[in-house]
């Protein structure tokens, strides 16, 4: 089949697009990540006098880190809808977020479509993979107090005793309020295969859009993060509340995203835009946390209930176009999520001056020195 010119023109402007994307991508990394982290090398008395404070102002520079993501794909048209409970409401209290996982842009998408909920973004903590650790946004993770989890049941048993000391350290000590982690391990297409193998062999719901759980982050965090007085048992949880005005974890917050005609936004098309610009869809439905039963079994069925609900939404979705309506209401309600584009300009030509104010202030000392 013979290519025609305008195909030929819209081939190359395309490319061309991508190209000047990921340049401004790169330079945004050289400028941006190492001036977060010189700012806090700078600010560490501060740390040392007045901890609060210096958290204070690494939350809003991580948050402005996550903006600058969020801009990349905010910039190529990509943007998000959002539907459910209004989870505004919550953002000032402590919450876990529970999320399908599909691909590298469910990562992108929640940076993005967090950006409006308050000091939510500057306060949370993200359970992750790994091998993010050795990305471009491993450093910022790490100083921010990220945990990144091994998968594999080799690793499992250390690294849930390893997330209950990461989360006794950090959490409450950086005064964290949400949580984010995937539940699910691993991405759908990796882990479709084997979870409907498990939910045939022990009689469980086959699942299409979604894979079945693992409890134990979930529960770890729970035990650890919910006060004693949740669910009535004073006893049942160790939980960490080392500072008295804090009521622990409050709410679930189980988050559902839903991409156009079921194709998943991964980072490379994040990155360089060659996507047909598309909406993103994310379902809230929050649950308080008193609600949530604290014993294995009954956990693990609470936790299963939750992704065969997210199977049930997704299927409506790819089939209407819409989620389903709460129960009780003959009609859902959809909330278009925005940024401020002079805002995000704002931000990136703050991240492209503190990369020359530190590049020259690195070269006055080298000239001094030699």
């Amino acid at each position: 089949m013979a290519v025609t010119l305008e195909q030929a023109q819209r081939v190359g402007y395309t490319c061309l697009k991508a190209l000047l994307r990921f340049a401004f991508m790169v330079a945004n990394n050289l400028v941006a990540i190492p001036s977060y982290v010189l700012y806090l090398i700078v600010l560490q008395p501060l740390r040392v006098l007045d901890s609060k404070s210096f958290w204070y102002i690494e939350g809003v520079l991580f948050k402005w880190l996550l903006a600058m993501v969020a801009s990349w794909g905010w910039w190529a048209g990509y943007t998000v809808v959002e539907w459910g409970d209004d989870v505004k409401a919550v953002s000032e209290d402590e919450a876990m977020v529970l999320v399908n996982h599909q691909a590298t842009g469910d990562v992108c998408t929640l940076m993005m479509c967090l950006q409006d909920k308050g000091t939510v973004v500057r306060q949370m903590m993200w359970l992750m993979d790994h091998i993010f650790k050795y990305t471009n946004f491993g450093i910022v993770s790490l100083i921010h107090g990220d945990f990144f989890i091994r998968q594999g049941r080799a690793h499992r048993d250390q690294q849930l005793v390893l997330l209950k000391e990461h989360l006794e350290k950090y959490y409450r000590s950086r005064n964290r309020k949400w949580i984010v982690l995937f539940p699910e391990g691993g991405f759908l297409r990796k882990r479709r295969e084997t979870s409907q193998a498990f939910a045939k062999k022990n009689n469980l719901p086959f699942l299409k859009h979604v894979t079945l759980p693992r409890l134990g982050a979930t529960q770890v965090i729970l035990k650890t993060l919910v006060a004693p007085q949740e669910n009535g048992n004073p006893a049942g949880r160790d939980a960490v509340v080392k500072e008295s005005k804090s009521k622990g974890l409050q709410w679930v917050i189980d988050t559902t995203i839903a991409y156009s005609k079921g194709e998943p936004i991964d980072i490379q098309t994040w990155i360089l835009g060659y996507r047909q610009p598309t909406v993103t869809h994310v379902h809230y439905r929050i649950f308080p946390v008193k609600d949530v039963p604290a014993e294995p079994e009954a956990l693990t069925n609470w936790l299963y209930q939750r992704f065969i609900e997210k199977e049930d939404l997704l299927t409506h979705f790819y089939e209407t176009g819409a989620f389903p309506p709460p129960q009780g209401q003959t009609k859902a309600i959809s909330r278009e999520m925005t940024l401020s584009n002079l805002w995000l300009v704002g931000i990136q030509s703050l991240a492209f001056l503190s990369g020359g104010m530190w590049y020259c202030i690195f070269q006055y000392f080298y000239h001094c020195l030699f």
